[in-house]
Protein backbone atom coordinates (compact mmCIF):
# COMPACT_ATOMS: atom_id res chain seq x y z
CA UNK A 1 0.00 0.00 0.00
CA UNK A 2 1.59 3.09 -0.98
CA UNK A 3 0.55 6.33 1.08
CA UNK A 4 1.34 10.10 0.18
CA UNK A 5 1.08 12.24 3.48
CA UNK A 6 1.88 16.15 3.80
CA UNK A 7 2.33 18.88 7.03
CA UNK A 8 2.20 21.63 6.03
CA UNK A 9 1.34 22.90 9.81
CA UNK A 10 4.53 25.52 10.14
CA UNK A 11 6.98 27.14 7.87
CA UNK A 12 8.24 23.66 6.84
CA UNK A 13 6.25 22.18 3.91
CA UNK A 14 6.71 18.42 3.73
CA UNK A 15 5.46 15.55 1.77
CA UNK A 16 6.71 11.68 1.79
CA UNK A 17 5.72 8.73 0.44
CA UNK A 18 5.72 5.06 1.97
CA UNK A 19 5.02 1.55 0.77
CA UNK A 20 3.55 0.34 3.81
CA UNK A 21 6.84 -0.01 5.98
CA UNK A 22 9.38 1.51 3.33
CA UNK A 23 10.07 4.90 2.71
CA UNK A 24 9.87 5.65 -0.87
CA UNK A 25 10.91 9.50 -0.92
CA UNK A 26 10.21 12.42 1.28
CA UNK A 27 10.75 16.48 0.51
CA UNK A 28 11.01 18.91 3.09
CA UNK A 29 11.48 22.63 2.75
CA UNK A 30 11.38 26.05 4.76
CA UNK A 31 11.46 28.80 2.87
CA UNK A 32 9.70 32.41 2.89
CA UNK A 33 7.18 30.72 -0.08
CA UNK A 34 3.54 30.46 0.97
CA UNK A 35 2.79 26.64 0.99
CA UNK A 36 -0.11 27.04 -1.91
CA UNK A 37 2.64 27.95 -4.02
CA UNK A 38 5.38 24.86 -3.23
CA UNK A 39 3.08 22.33 -1.94
CA UNK A 40 1.87 20.51 -5.42
CA UNK A 41 5.00 21.42 -7.02
CA UNK A 42 6.71 19.12 -4.39
CA UNK A 43 4.39 16.40 -4.54
CA UNK A 44 4.98 15.96 -8.07
CA UNK A 45 8.16 16.27 -7.71
CA UNK A 46 8.23 13.45 -5.48
CA UNK A 47 6.26 11.63 -7.40
CA UNK A 48 7.93 12.33 -10.66
CA UNK A 49 11.35 10.65 -9.38
CA UNK A 50 9.57 7.51 -8.27
CA UNK A 51 7.93 7.27 -11.46
CA UNK A 52 4.33 7.17 -9.71
CA UNK A 53 1.25 9.18 -10.85
CA UNK A 54 -1.00 10.36 -7.85
CA UNK A 55 -3.34 7.71 -8.97
CA UNK A 56 -1.25 5.07 -7.96
CA UNK A 57 -1.66 6.45 -4.04
CA UNK A 58 -4.04 3.92 -2.07
CA UNK A 59 -4.08 6.41 1.00
CA UNK A 60 -3.61 10.11 1.92
CA UNK A 61 -2.66 11.48 4.98
CA UNK A 62 -2.51 14.89 6.30
CA UNK A 63 -1.27 16.95 9.72
CA UNK A 64 -4.47 18.20 10.63
CA UNK A 65 -2.83 20.53 13.36
CA UNK A 66 -2.40 22.51 15.65
CA UNK A 67 -0.23 24.98 13.85
CA UNK A 68 -0.05 27.51 11.27
CA UNK A 69 -3.98 28.51 10.17
CA UNK A 70 -3.45 29.19 6.35
CA UNK A 71 -0.93 26.59 6.30
CA UNK A 72 -3.47 23.88 7.86
CA UNK A 73 -5.63 25.28 5.07
CA UNK A 74 -3.71 24.41 2.47
CA UNK A 75 -2.44 21.05 3.07
CA UNK A 76 -5.92 19.91 3.99
CA UNK A 77 -7.50 21.26 1.39
CA UNK A 78 -4.95 19.93 -1.11
CA UNK A 79 -4.78 15.94 -0.09
CA UNK A 80 -9.08 16.65 0.35
CA UNK A 81 -9.23 16.75 -3.17
CA UNK A 82 -6.68 14.04 -3.59
CA UNK A 83 -9.11 11.67 -1.83
CA UNK A 84 -12.13 12.96 -2.97
CA UNK A 85 -10.94 12.84 -7.25
CA UNK A 86 -9.31 9.58 -6.57
CA UNK A 87 -11.77 8.61 -4.06
CA UNK A 88 -9.41 6.91 -1.50
CA UNK A 89 -9.73 6.57 2.18
CA UNK A 90 -7.72 9.94 3.78
CA UNK A 91 -6.32 10.03 7.62
CA UNK A 92 -5.73 12.91 9.68
CA UNK A 93 -2.81 13.17 12.02
CA UNK A 94 -1.92 15.32 14.87
CA UNK A 95 0.99 17.52 14.16
CA UNK A 96 2.51 16.88 17.74
CA UNK A 97 1.79 13.23 17.43
CA UNK A 98 3.83 13.53 14.17
CA UNK A 99 6.52 15.65 15.88
CA UNK A 100 6.80 13.20 18.70
CA UNK A 101 6.92 10.12 16.31
CA UNK A 102 10.37 11.65 15.02
CA UNK A 103 12.21 10.90 17.92
CA UNK A 104 13.25 6.80 18.53
CA UNK A 105 13.78 7.69 22.24
CA UNK A 106 12.45 5.48 25.06
CA UNK A 107 11.38 8.26 27.12
CA UNK A 108 9.22 11.23 28.02
CA UNK A 109 8.84 13.05 24.59
CA UNK A 110 7.78 17.08 24.65
CA UNK A 111 6.86 18.30 20.85
CA UNK A 112 6.36 22.10 21.41
CA UNK A 113 5.26 24.54 18.37
CA UNK A 114 5.40 27.92 18.91
CA UNK A 115 2.00 29.61 19.61
CA UNK A 116 3.04 33.19 19.88
CA UNK A 117 2.94 35.45 23.31
CA UNK A 118 5.27 33.16 25.35
CA UNK A 119 2.84 30.07 24.35
CA UNK A 120 3.56 27.12 22.53
CA UNK A 121 1.24 24.15 21.68
CA UNK A 122 2.34 20.76 23.08
CA UNK A 123 1.65 17.33 24.11
CA UNK A 124 3.43 14.59 26.04
CA UNK A 125 4.10 11.15 25.05
CA UNK A 126 6.07 8.24 26.30
CA UNK A 127 7.72 5.99 23.81
CA UNK A 128 8.51 2.53 25.17
CA UNK A 129 8.29 -1.17 23.68
CA UNK A 130 8.34 0.69 20.10
CA UNK A 131 4.94 2.12 20.73
CA UNK A 132 3.86 5.80 21.69
CA UNK A 133 1.76 6.65 24.12
CA UNK A 134 -0.38 10.43 24.74
CA UNK A 135 0.08 11.29 28.34
CA UNK A 136 -0.94 14.93 28.03
CA UNK A 137 -3.50 15.41 25.16
CA UNK A 138 -2.92 18.48 22.76
CA UNK A 139 -3.33 21.55 24.37
CA UNK A 140 -2.40 25.35 24.45
CA UNK A 141 -0.04 26.33 27.68
CA UNK A 142 2.61 29.09 28.77
CA UNK A 143 5.76 27.69 28.14
CA UNK A 144 6.60 28.37 32.24
CA UNK A 145 3.28 26.26 32.84
CA UNK A 146 4.55 23.47 30.96
CA UNK A 147 8.19 23.78 32.64
CA UNK A 148 6.71 23.64 35.78
CA UNK A 149 4.70 20.71 35.35
CA UNK A 150 8.12 19.11 33.34
CA UNK A 151 10.00 20.16 36.36
CA UNK A 152 7.41 18.51 38.76
CA UNK A 153 6.55 15.56 37.40
CA UNK A 154 9.07 14.09 34.82
CA UNK A 155 12.30 13.12 34.14
CA UNK A 156 14.29 12.08 31.08
CA UNK A 157 12.73 14.69 28.97
CA UNK A 158 13.46 15.38 25.40
CA UNK A 159 12.02 18.09 23.31
CA UNK A 160 11.63 19.40 20.25
CA UNK A 161 9.84 21.67 17.83
CA UNK A 162 10.30 25.12 16.87
CA UNK A 163 8.81 26.17 20.04
CA UNK A 164 11.63 24.03 22.01
CA UNK A 165 14.09 25.99 19.57
CA UNK A 166 12.46 29.31 20.62
CA UNK A 167 12.49 28.86 24.19
CA UNK A 168 15.69 26.53 24.64
CA UNK A 169 17.64 28.92 27.05
CA UNK A 170 14.60 28.68 29.01
CA UNK A 171 14.04 25.04 28.96
CA UNK A 172 17.28 24.18 29.98
CA UNK A 173 17.49 26.60 32.56
CA UNK A 174 14.79 25.52 33.90
CA UNK A 175 14.87 21.66 33.55
CA UNK A 176 18.67 21.42 33.41
CA UNK A 177 19.46 17.41 33.57
CA UNK A 178 16.60 15.92 33.52
CA UNK A 179 15.76 17.63 29.46
CA UNK A 180 17.71 16.77 26.82
CA UNK A 181 17.03 18.96 23.07
CA UNK A 182 16.45 16.56 20.03
CA UNK A 183 18.97 16.59 16.51
CA UNK A 184 18.60 19.63 14.31
CA UNK A 185 17.26 17.35 11.66
CA UNK A 186 14.60 15.94 14.03
CA UNK A 187 12.84 19.38 14.85
CA UNK A 188 10.65 19.66 11.91
CA UNK A 189 7.62 18.09 10.76
CA UNK A 190 8.50 15.61 8.63
CA UNK A 191 6.47 13.93 6.07
CA UNK A 192 7.46 10.64 6.82
CA UNK A 193 6.36 10.52 10.11
CA UNK A 194 2.81 11.53 9.25
CA UNK A 195 2.69 8.88 6.60
CA UNK A 196 4.20 6.03 8.71
CA UNK A 197 1.39 7.09 11.42
CA UNK A 198 -1.39 7.63 8.85
CA UNK A 199 -0.75 3.93 7.90
CA UNK A 200 -0.95 2.56 11.20
CA UNK A 201 -3.78 4.29 12.04
CA UNK A 202 -5.48 3.07 8.55
CA UNK A 203 -4.26 -0.55 9.78
CA UNK A 204 -6.61 -0.18 12.97
CA UNK A 205 -9.96 1.40 11.10
CA UNK A 206 -8.59 5.10 12.28
CA UNK A 207 -9.83 6.84 8.67
CA UNK A 208 -11.96 10.04 8.10
CA UNK A 209 -14.65 11.20 5.56
CA UNK A 210 -12.90 13.53 3.16
CA UNK A 211 -15.96 16.13 3.88
CA UNK A 212 -15.73 16.19 7.60
CA UNK A 213 -11.75 16.14 8.11
CA UNK A 214 -11.07 19.67 9.40
CA UNK A 215 -8.38 21.37 11.12
CA UNK A 216 -7.37 21.20 14.77
CA UNK A 217 -6.51 24.48 15.77
CA UNK A 218 -6.85 24.06 19.31
CA UNK A 219 -8.00 27.98 19.66
CA UNK A 220 -9.39 30.60 17.70
CA UNK A 221 -8.07 32.69 14.87
CA UNK A 222 -7.46 36.48 15.49
CA UNK A 223 -9.69 37.31 12.97
CA UNK A 224 -12.39 35.21 15.33
CA UNK A 225 -11.47 36.25 18.08
CA UNK A 226 -11.64 40.01 16.65
CA UNK A 227 -15.13 39.41 15.47
CA UNK A 228 -16.37 37.72 18.93
CA UNK A 229 -14.91 40.84 20.37
CA UNK A 230 -17.09 43.49 18.10
CA UNK A 231 -20.10 41.15 19.01
CA UNK A 232 -19.66 41.08 22.80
Amino acid sequence: MKVLAVDTSTMIATCAVIDEEKLLGEFSISQEMTHSENLVPMIKEVLDNLDLKISDIDLYGVAVGPGSFTGLRIGIATVKSFAHVFRKPIVGVSTLEGLAFNLPYNGIIVPMIDARRDRVYTGIYRRGMGNLSNILEPSIMEIDELLKILKKDYDNVMVNGNGALLHKDRILNTLGEKVELAPIGLNGCKGASIAELSYQKWKEGETQDYYSLVPDYLRESQAQRELRKKES
